[in-house]
């Protein structure tokens, strides 16, 4: 029986075997490999990424895919919500890095991401299917429009790369939006920085974008003590990534 795309999943399953082809070597499986497929719905990415692989785990919501991809001799099933994943625990049963890769749900694509970022230390690579504007955002400059909070978040942890553009009829159900595969590498030495600290400097800054910081970010860093030298004159999208990070290492969090 066809298997019916579920909107409450965000399903759309990737369909054009050429496109299938060109993200296939983007990714460069090698055999052994230790790679994690989120959401591999009706195994379109996932049956050329086995072959090469030779073994491959997967992180599946739907139970009823996740049934149908239990009957693949190849594959290790692991039916859960990704974001109730423990991507340490994963790690702990290969020999190398994971490599993780998908075709994200665009509706929770963003919780996703900032899930694994937790998990960066273990990874060697992520290659993700997402909305182009998500992507957009993601390796953005600073100075333009796209870029924001994920564009900070993401950037001082990963080398971040658009590398393939996904047009709406490579899928069924087509989407309504433009998609794209980025290319994620972790820093192999990225700036000691408290995440959690980091992450509330950037919410601050970034919660009210088009107006300049002086009552947000400034305020907020007079409220905790902060008496280096910052240029609250700006909006949030001015400021640098290695600004924002300087910030979160000369602010400490508190201690509870």
């Amino acid at each position: 029986m066809a298997h019916i795309a579920r909107k409450r999943f965000g399903q759309h399953f990737l369909s054009d075997g050429g496109i299938i082809d060109a993200i296939v070597h983007e990714i460069a499986p090698q055999p052994g490999d230790a790679m994690i497929e989120i959401g591999p719905g009706l195994a379109a990415l996932t049956q050329p990424l086995v072959e090469r692989l030779g073994r491959l785990t997967v992180v599946e919501l739907d139970r009823d895919l996740a049934k149908r991809l239990r009957d693949h001799p190849q594959l290790d099933v692991i039916e859960s919500d990704v974001l109730k994943v423990d991507f340490g625990e994963l790690a702990a049963r290969f020999p190398t890095p994971l490599r993780v890769v998908g075709n994200l749900p665009y509706n929770i694509s963003t919780p996703i991401l900032f899930h694994l970022l937790g998990f960066a230390h273990l990874i060697a690579d992520q290659h993700f299917m997402l909305q182009k504007e998500v992507i957009d955002r993601m390796v953005a400059k600073p100075a333009t429009s796209d870029y924001s909070r994920l564009s900070v978040m993401l950037q001082w942890r990963y080398e971040m790369e658009n590398v393939l553009f996904v047009p709406p009829e490579s899928f069924d159900p087509p989407p309504r939006v433009d998609s794209a595969v980025v290319r994620m590498v972790p820093l192999a030495q990225p700036p000691a920085v408290n995440a959690a600290r980091l992450a509330e400097i950037v919410q601050v800054a970034f919660s009210q974008r088009r107006k300049i910081m002086r009552h947000t970010l400034g305020k907020w860093l007079e409220e905790h003590g902060f008496a280096g030298e910052f240029d609250a004159q700006r909006r949030a999208e001015e400021v640098p990534v290695a600004e924002y990070v300087a910030l979160a290492q000369a602010v400490p969090p508190e201690i509870k």
